[in-house]
């Protein structure tokens, strides 16, 4: 609402200009007085941000001091909102205001990732052919302030800094795209996973010139999917999977060499798992964990934008794996199982036989004695999971193929803990069929 608020009142300044000048008065009176609410504060900064969008404030020659002082606030939606504002404002007049911005990043540390962000605002308004020559005399300083910024930090500060980068990049890609590719050999891996991040902030672009310019370079970037650290490569795959949500078309005809990148890390490595002693308890940790959910996240937006640039066997493989891995990636296994199952039934009928195993292991599966109520319902959600996947999978039995393993699994499931869950699915499935008049949705691509 107080966004709003803001966005209407810059609207009526661009209607009446001459009213402009007043307003800008009384809202920095009401961001440097003490007396005035946290609230009259918030929505007055992002309306000075608004302002500042459309005009040039530079004329106010204390405004931008105002803002500063406001990054040490102990309110956190205060210390935003003045981010938003100086970053506006700065857009409005960057010949004067960026210097300011630049010399505070580079000399205040504390300040820094709320000055990031401002730095962001800039960028993201002129991250374009436009923006090219607005930016241009500070783009040099911008890029080497902003990589050395990207060291030493914590990762949400490196993850605005990856952001505008990308946003740079964009304005000014022969330029920039060469120089994020020299650094993906850096021997930093925060410097290669800040790089491999900006370019998915690249993926916002829809212009085919930036694309042409990225189609071959994508692979180079995509390849830190392999990269010896374990950050590196799960940012790796957030930007792959960003490419195959947004992009598709640039990794279409590369994922013969992408693939078996991804497929290795869905994989559980022993050498990522060790024992954690907590007081009494020994626990067990899987540094791996996150790294393999990443991964299979990819090959589920890949099964609904590359279908059919996918080896359906090996692809398959991965998913069967995956149903016996953790409570997320057995869940986006059992989806994406589904969906084979719809597009591919062929290929999902002839390895009927070893889902068994998982699936039962799953559904059989006793929890302990002390669980609290969070992990039985945790438990609980991916054994609905798991019914609705079999009732998907034996329809594809009932439908033909010697499935024997198979068979006998749902015989048992229909009288077991799960069988009325099992039965109350397949309801809803036969309903569904029966209402569209055709079972599954796609041609066999097996």
């Amino acid at each position: 609402a107080y966004s709003t608020v803001a966005q209407c009142i810059a609207i009526i300044c661009v209607s009446s200009p001459h009213y402009c000048n007043n307003t800008v008065v009384e809202l920095s009176k009401m961001i440097g007085e003490p007396k005035y609410s946290e609230s009259i504060k918030y929505v007055s900064l992002l309306t000075l941000g608004e302002i500042g969008r459309k005009f040039d404030l530079s004329s106010h020659s204390r405004l931008h001091v105002t803002i500063l002082s406001l990054f040490s606030a102990h309110s956190e939606d205060i210390k935003s909102a003045a981010a938003f504002a100086l970053g506006n404002v700065s857009a409005g007049n960057v010949s004067k205001y960026l210097p300011i911005v630049i010399k505070e990043i580079t000399t205040d540390p504390k300040k820094r990732y709320l000055l990031l962000h401002s730095l962001k605002e800039i960028i993201s308004r002129y991250s374009n052919e436009d923006g090219v020559k607005a930016l241009g005399p500070f783009a040099d300083d911008i890029w080497n302030i902003l990589f050395d910024s990207g060291e030493n930090i914590e990762e949400g500060t490196r993850g605005v800094v990856a952001e505008c980068l990308g946003k740079l990049t964009l304005a000014n890609p022969n330029k920039f795209l060469p120089e994020l590719q020299k650094r993906l050999r850096s021997g930093s891996a925060q410097t290669r996973g800040t790089v491999v991040t900006a370019i998915k902030f690249t993926f916002i672009n829809q212009g085919q010139e930036y694309d042409e310019l990225l189609r071959p370079l994508i692979v180079d970037f995509l390849s830190l999917i392999q990269d010896s650290d374990l950050n590196v490569r799960r940012l790796s795959l957030s930007t792959l999977n960003s490419a195959a949500h947004n992009k598709p078309y640039l990794i279409r005809d590369v994922l013969g060499q992408l693939l078996p990148l991804l497929y290795s890390e869905t994989e559980v490595k022993d050498n990522l798992i060790h024992m954690v002693e907590m007081g009494p308890f020994k626990h067990k940790v899987d540094d791996g964990l996150d790294i393999r959910k990443s991964a299979y996240e990819c090959m589920y937006t890949l099964l609904e934008t590359c279908l059919d640039k996918l080896e359906i066997y090996s692809f398959l493989s991965r998913v069967i794996d995956g149903l016996a891995d953790q409570h997320d990636i057995a869940i986006l296994s059992h989806t994406m199982l589904i969906r084979l199952a719809q597009v591919a039934p062929t290929a999902v009928t002839q390895r009927l036989d070893e889902t068994v195993e998982p699936l039962k292991g799953t559904l059989t599966y006793r929890m302990k004695d002390n669980a609290v109520k969070s992990e039985i319902d945790k438990n609980n959600e991916l054994c609905r999971s798991a019914v609705r996947t079999v009732v998907a999978l034996n329809r594809l039995a009932e439908q033909g193929g010697s499935t024997p393993k198979f068979d006998a699994f749902i015989r048992d499931t229909k009288v077991g803990q799960w069988g009325d869950q099992f039965n109350t699915y397949q309801s809803e499935m036969e309903s569904k069929e029966s209402g569209s008049g055709h079972v599954g949705d796609s041609m066999d691509t097996s």
